[in-house]
């Protein structure tokens, strides 16, 4: 299979980037940039992206890359810090900018080069640096610059690098998805084969030859992820398969029961279910810990443990699947890239786990990909396009220790939430929306009397890949009528906040 591979030198943006090759209908993977040269040549790409980062290429211990990579033979693109460090290595000169450079900049371009093919002449993209290329190394010619940019682009077609000193990959950047597609697609040769239907076609069949005659235990918490990856193994193995569904406490309300009805003996798939309650287990494991790292490693570990109690009750169980998609795999640590959350099922694993092996079908795609490989398996649209709903639930959405009391707040309110929401007809234009439990208490009134209660915060976002995402412009009447409801119904909430924050800085959980 044909593939693109991204070297990450740190940059916040590196499963964009990702993202946006993927939209090419090309398949690629985000690696650390000390992958070793041995590794790339294993892997045969058909192309190399250097990623940004917030380093300068002659600091002290900057990421760094050897010359050999461009002897391989195999084009390379450059963005941002990837385009200074590309000229650093190969002998041109980087320098602090006099000039800084951030936000929306119009640069002009000879659309003469493959890179900016389709291109207009003069087109805004999105700059953030402090270096620049002052000298291009030899054999390199300038193909573009802005203002205060001398070279915001540069090219060595007989070597075939190219260097950007911009961002393509954000939707501001408004030619750039062009610029991606022309390097995959044009220079690096890329005949654009990678499709869900061939790609849930391939899995089946490599889940097929990998489990032989073996026992599969499929973690199914009910969410999108997990229901794709479940039906993809009950494809591959059929009744090899069991599902455990494992409801700890921290669901949305009525989650449990709707998950059952769904996947279990009364449902649609022909699925061995077995439905686990655990609400006291997780709350008393729970009990005290108020850091969010901390609450999802204890979720994941005590997962892991269910799942290995109850495979030791079926027997011989050799495999252990999960809904790991790509975006959790970065975000818990790829490399040098900082861990911006653990995962419960990534980062969140205990260091011993009693199975065979793990499988994650999922886990190389984003989750539009996987939306998309659930409809190729027949999944009904509801279920595919659900809400997406994290691994520890309401635990990373209740802001300090998790109790009973707590999780019954914010499940009530969450569905008076979700409820207005629908009625107001604007649920299928969000990306996602929820509502979680601060921990902050204050003064409130009702009727007469003085409370001292909890303030619930909604969350709302608009995100095409749930890597960036803005905060929604609610109708300010349907925040209304849901902040009157959740402090008249739901007892221990006399004040409703509303989270304007975009991803990043913040992450779409509140934890």
């Amino acid at each position: 299979m044909e593939k693109v591979i991204i070297l990450d030198f740190g940059s916040q943006y590196n499963q964009l980037i990702a993202r946006r090759v993927r939209e090419c209908n090309v398949y690629c993977e985000v690696q650390p940039y000390t992958i070793g040269i041995e590794k790339i040549k294993e892997m045969n790409p058909k192309g190399i992206i250097f990623t940004g980062g917030p380093n300068s290429v002659f600091a002290e211990d900057s990421p760094s890359i050897g010359k050999e990579i461009f002897d391989l033979g195999i084009p390379v693109l450059g963005i941002c810090y990837g385009s200074q460090l590309i000229a650093h290595v190969l002998g041109g000169v980087v320098k602090t900018a006099p000039v800084s450079e951030y936000g929306k900049t119009e640069i002009e371009v000879d659309t003469t080069s493959a890179l900016f093919k389709d291109v207009d002449p003069k087109t805004v993209v999105w700059m953030s640096h402090t270096d620049y290329i002052e000298k291009m190394p030899e054999g390199f010619v300038n193909k573009g610059h802005s203002s205060v940019c001398p070279i915001a682009a540069m090219e060595d077609v007989k070597r075939n690098i190219y260097a950007i000193q911009f961002h393509p990959e954000v939707m501001h950047s408004v030619q750039g998805q062009t610029m991606l597609y022309n390097f995959v697609r044009s220079i690096c040769g890329c005949k654009g084969e990678w499709k869900m239907d061939s790609f849930v076609e391939r899995t089946i069949l490599e889940i097929r030859e990998k489990v032989g005659d073996g026992k599969v235990l499929c973690a199914l918490s009910g969410g999108v992820d997990s229901s794709v990856a479940a039906v993809l193994l009950s494809k591959a193995v059929g009744k090899q398969l069991t599902c455990v569904f494992v409801d700890h406490g921290l669901l949305r309300k009525n989650e449990g029961d709707e998950v059952e009805a769904v996947f279990g003996p009364n449902g649609s798939y022909d699925l061995n279910f077995i439905r686990v309650n655990a609400q006291e287990r997780f709350y008393g494991k729970l009990a005290g810990v108020t850091e969010p790292e901390q609450k999802r490693k204890i979720i994941g570990e005590e997962f892991i443990r269910v799942f290995e109690e109850e495979a030791k009750k079926i027997g011989a169980v050799d495999f252990l699947v999960q809904g790991t998609i790509y975006p959790d795999v970065i975000e818990s640590g790829l490399g040098k890239s900082a861990v911006i959350k653990s995962h419960h099922n990534v980062g969140g694993l205990p260091d011993c786990v009693d199975f065979k092996e793990i499988i994650e079908p999922l886990r190389m795609l984003f989750k539009d990909e996987v939306r998309k490989a659930g409809l190729e398996l027949g999944i009904p649209k509801n279920l595919v396009f659900r809400q997406p709903f994290p691994g520890p639930g309401l635990g990373i959405r209740i802001i300090g220790e998790v109790t009973a009391e707590k999780v019954k707040i914010v499940q009530d309110a969450d569905a008076i939430y979700r409820e207005e929401i629908a009625n107001a007809g604007i649920d299928k234009d969000l990306g996602q929306y929820f509502a979680a439990l601060t921990n902050m208490r204050s003064v409130g009134v009702m009727g007469d009397f003085r409370t001292y209660d909890y303030a619930v915060a909604l969350r709302a976002v608009n995100t095409a890949d749930f890597m960036t995402a803005d905060c929604a412009p609610l109708p300010w009447d349907v925040l209304q009528k849901v902040a009157n409801r959740i402090v008249n119904e739901v007892k221990g909430v006399n004040r409703v906040l509303y989270d304007c924050t975009s991803k990043p800085p913040a992450t779409i959980e509140m934890e």
